[in-house]
């Protein structure tokens, strides 16, 4: 696998504090405590006030775990908490961690968003590195993939209270924007196979034996990112 890290024009206008107001919290979930086998397992942990970047996980103990099949939340307020884990909506991390499966092979350019810090990895490589304090920026990077199994992690961090931001696309081969990465868009044969067979009804696998990506539309609901050839 053959990868590298890659700035774009678009986004570095993105860079910037989002123009758009922060919406409304009710929506900003990282996750729920519901286990999901094929999707992402993210563990959180508290972090030292004043934190500037991503904590050595290594060296912390988690408060909890939430499990998403994606990673997609605009900019907005979050003081929620956790439920079911924790109330604390500041200074906090998340290791997100998980695997996914590539049918296409080629070179797959991802985008993420992140209000804190965040840094994506595949297979232990670093494909974007978004870390450090900041308003909503986007950062993207290249990772070139066989067919088969990969692993994916996101690691997250949330400063001071109270706007968060927190989202994973991708641009396939042969495509031209970007979706919302999902775990359920690129299962193995096998975890496939299971899920066709307990929704046999499911209205996306009809005439397509994938899952159906959100529309590019999904990932971005303040500024758009798109990406060049």
């Amino acid at each position: 696998m053959k990868i590298g890290c890659i700035f774009f024009g678009c986004l570095a206008a993105f860079c910037q504090t989002a123009p758009n107001p922060p919406q409304n919290d009710t929506m900003a979930h990282f996750g729920t405590t519901v286990v999901l086998s094929t999707g992402l397992r993210g563990d959180i942990y508290f972090i030292p006030p004043m934190s500037l970047k991503l904590p050595k996980f290594d060296k912390l103990k988690p408060v909890g775990t939430v499990y998403t099949t994606e990673l997609n939340i605009p900019r907005r307020s979050f003081t929620q908490g956790f439920p079911g884990v924790t109330d604390r909506f500041e200074w906090f991390a998340i290791d997100y961690s998980g695997k996914f499966w590539i049918e296409n092979p080629g070179k797959y350019t991802w985008g993420m968003v992140s209000d804190d810090g965040s840094k994506l990895y595949i297979d232990g490589h670093l494909v974007i590195d978004n870390d450090g304090m900041h308003a909503a920026r986007g950062v993207a990077g290249v990772a070139r993939l066989k067919r088969g199994e990969h692993r994916i992690r996101v690691s997250y961090f949330q400063g001071p209270r109270d706007e968060v931001a927190l989202m994973l696309a991708v641009i396939p081969p042969g495509d031209d924007d970007f979706s919302l990465f999902s775990t359920d868009d690129y299962l193995s044969p096998e975890a496939l196979a299971e899920w066709k067979k307990s929704r046999p009804d499911d209205p996306r696998f009809s005439g397509n034996p994938l899952p159906k990506r959100k529309p590019a539309q999904d990932f971005v609901l303040a500024p758009t990112i798109s990406a060049r050839p």
